[in-house]
């Protein structure tokens, strides 16, 4: 005999979740799966500010002012914090239609597109919805099979809708969406602080250096090229990262993201005015950077319970053991497909050889054996146990 048992198998929600996502600490951190710029990122932060604390700061804090490493040091960790912030939260990813709910909204589509002619383009599946008296329209994701909320998109690289799409950073190794904006808002703001002020006090140093070298007469500058290395790095870091800061400064002031400014959603040709715009710079800028922060909608570290099947094989001794202490039932049980109105006589079954003796003993005018009889069984046994 063979059994079969089912477990339930707890499991969380992040282990089962579509789309191309990695998650860490039993699913507190969320990243893309492409996460290689994302260590750059991390690499040259740390390095530059490895060798400026290194060489600079015991410099500076002594010809100039200790409180310059410890500024250094909090605009570093805040920084980092903005970093890791924005790379390990969900943007705001939006969970995909169940089964059940994409058959409802395909038959509701279906209902009021009405019968399409074969060879004919089906009509586009969007909702038209009012903001502001302006008229937005949702469109419906075939991949989620939803009907995305305003302002929402598709992102490629992750294959998830995510609520309030900007863009895709690969520098911070995740979407920029409604849940984690200002983090990359603030992320870039400081990043462009950090790195002039980095840059200026380098650009200190090296005068100082070569004030002190001539004043005490010095041919040669006792400059680490460290230092001029740093230089390097920031000149070139400064123009990149102070020029997203201030065009994701211009994007704020308009309540804006960046993907309706590259697809000119409020601007070009329609000229149809932001819905999302108060109209003010501080209103907006409210808005954005100081408005609550919303809640995940995954649910990702919530338990869901898994079915898992294990065969288990009973021993061969316990299983004659138990036909053996109750024949009848198994008798009847086996026997019951073939021969419906079948009983098992309350007797004791006789033995092969009586069984045979009476069989050879029997005159010929004798009856058929009765289908109650003990050798009418036996056949629907036999053919029964050989299944």
């Amino acid at each position: 005999m063979s059994a079969v048992m089912i477990i339930r198998k707890p499991t969380r929600k992040w282990e089962k979740l579509p789309g191309k996502n990695t998650f860490c600490c039993d699913g507190r951190v969320m990243m893309a799966r492409q996460k290689g710029v994302f260590y750059l990122t991390l690499f040259l932060i740390v390095g530059t500010c490895s060798l400026f604390f290194a060489f600079e700061c015991p410099y500076l804090a002594v010809h100039l002012s200790p409180a310059i490493p410890v500024f250094a040091v909090l605009l570093f960790i805040f920084v980092m914090a903005m970093l890791l912030r924005t790379s390990f939260s969900d943007p705001g990813v939006l969970p995909r239609a169940l089964p059940e709910e994409a058959n409802f909204i395909e038959m509701e589509i279906e209902a009021a597109n009405g019968n399409v002619l074969a060879g004919q383009r089906p009509p586009p599946r969007i909702k038209n919805v009012q903001i502001n008296n302006q008229i937005v329209k949702l469109k419906y994701c075939y991949t989620c099979k939803i009907f995305r909320p305003p302002r929402a998109s598709h992102c490629s690289i992750c294959d998830n809708c995510v609520d309030r799409f900007d863009h895709h950073c690969p520098w911070v190794g995740n979407c920029v969406g409604k849940r984690n904006y200002r983090y990359f808002y603030l992320f870039t703001l400081s990043l462009s602080l950090l790195t002039i002020y980095i840059f200026a006090f380098n650009i200190v140093h090296v005068v100082l250096r070569e004030y002190r070298s001539k004043k005490m007469f010095h041919v040669v500058s006792l400059t680490p090229h460290c230092t001029v290395l740093e230089v390097l790095v920031c000149f070139f870091t400064i123009w990149s990262v102070v020029g997203l800061t201030g065009f994701h400064t211009y994007l704020i002031s308009l309540n804006q993201t960046t993907n309706e400014d590259i697809k000119g959603s409020w601007s070009g040709k329609n000229r149809v005015q932001n819905p999302y715009s108060h109209k003010n710079i501080i209103k907006n800028c409210c808005e954005v950077l100081c408005s609550p922060t919303f809640p995940s909608v995954l649910d990702r570290r919530g338990v869901m319970l898994e079915d898992s099947s294990s065969p288990t094989h009973s021993d061969a001794s316990a299983a004659s053991t138990h036909k053996s202490s109750n024949p009848v039932s198994q008798t009847t049980k086996s026997s019951a497909p073939l021969i419906p109105n079948e009983h098992t006589p309350d007797e004791a079954k006789p033995g092969i050889g009586a069984g045979t003796q009476k069989s050879t003993s029997s005159p010929k005018g004798e009856k058929p054996p009765s289908p109650t009889s003990p050798n009418a069984v036996a056949p629907a046994v036999i053919k029964e146990s050989t299944h």
